[in-house]
């Protein structure tokens, strides 16, 4: 069991609804100086994660057989993402976890802002970075089932591609959220797919 787990932050963490609620309020504020400066860019672009985040509720379904295999979770499971209202990539990501996670009452969701958790983030570092937002799925022992993040595959490789072209980070990451956009996180299903029945499998291991 990582100390962490013991010392239960992941269970302290944010619930969904909280971290909803957060970006909500910043997304609202138009009178940031009671906020550092160096904060000030962040809270702007709360804006638009937050625009990012409501389309995603409104318009998800998850596939019948993510919903199938969702489903056959029958003991609980917390789901530890760490993240920052700020980060584009966790507007377009998180909310499928949430939604996915009301399927069954056994998943625990609960968020950790990385920059106060950096001790946690950097036992789940990408390549020597602290990319967000990073999913860990534990049970009840500690036990680690699975872990993912920042980003699914499809578009870990299209920002490879754009960068080998000479794109700049601005039309890179443009040409992702028109990616987040387009796939509706068909990609993200089918990847937490995999992983949930990974989970199951271990279950039925460690059962045996």
């Amino acid at each position: 069991m990582q100390n962490f787990f013991s010392e239960k932050r992941p269970h302290n963490g944010l619930t969904y609804e909280e971290y909803y609620a957060e970006l909500k309020s910043k997304s609202g504020l138009t009178d940031y100086s009671t906020y550092p400066k160096e904060e000030h860019e962040h809270l702007k672009i709360t804006k638009i994660n937050f625009q990012r985040v409501n389309r995603i509720h409104k318009t998800f379904s998850a596939s019948r057989e993510l919903t199938e295999v969702v489903t056959k979770i029958k003991e609980p499971q917390l789901w530890m993402v760490i993240s920052e209202d700020w980060c584009s990539d966790s507007a377009q990501i998180i909310p499928y976890f949430a939604e996915i996670a009301k399927l069954n009452t056994n998943i625990n969701l609960r968020i950790l802002p990385r920059d106060k958790n950096l001790d946690i983030m950097d036992q789940y570092q990408t390549n020597g970075t602290r990319g967000i937002p990073k999913l860990a799925v534990f049970d009840l022992d500690g036990n680690e089932l699975c872990k993912w993040g920042p980003r699914p595959k499809a578009a870990v490789e299209l920002i490879a591609k754009l960068k080998a072209e000479g794109k700049t980070k601005e039309e890179f990451l443009e040409q992702l959220h028109l990616w987040y956009g387009r796939n509706r996180g068909i990609e993200i299903q089918k990847e937490l797919l995999e992983l949930i029945k990974s989970t199951l499998s271990g279950v039925t291991k460690r059962k045996a």
